[in-house]
């Protein structure tokens, strides 16, 4: 780390403490030429796979995009702002933990239904029928006997 002061890169820690809950690493330093003492914070650089789009074509992964189709489908719903934040946290971290460079969209598609499964089924089957292009009522009953089914579906099961 080179002084801020005088530019010289030898420097010495002299404390670290680990501050914003755990997320980030705070460190006194000293220049070993002029003696000066400064602060630098180290944070992970999490970078998130881009996202190749149906069409082929490739754009940055934007989690306001994410949280935006959720919120659509769980409109009017009782859902709590952080049972929501907790579930777009949740598909961040599956997706990063993938390790892969890109991912494509439809599997993004697939966590947020698994997420929205877990909230509210009716924003599900919501999400569901955008996703998937229902085209008439058929589609909808199937999918709603098919979450029917499901041995973890019991609408008297509290949410997260």
């Amino acid at each position: 780390m080179h002084c801020p002061f005088c530019g010289t890169h030898d420097t010495k820690v002299t404390d670290s403490r680990l501050v914003a809950e755990g997320d980030q690493v705070r460190r006194r330093r000293q220049c070993v030429a002029c003696g000066e003492r400064f602060t630098t914070y180290e944070t992970a650089e999490l970078v998130m796979p881009r996202v190749i789009k149906g069409d082929g074509s490739r754009e940055s992964f934007d989690e306001q995009k994410l949280r935006a189709g959720m919120l659509r489908a769980l409109e009017k719903r009782p859902v709590s702002a952080e049972s929501i934040e907790a579930a777009v946290q949740r598909i961040r971290q599956t997706l990063r933990a993938r390790g892969e460079r890109e991912i494509h969209a439809r599997d993004i598609g697939e966590e947020v239904m698994h997420a929205l499964k877990r909230l509210d089924q009716v924003a599900y089957i919501r999400f569901a029928s955008v996703y998937r292009r229902f085209q008439d009522i058929d589609e909808f009953r199937a999918e709603i006997d098919r979450l029917a089914q499901e041995p973890s579906f019991r609408p008297d099961e509290p949410r997260d």
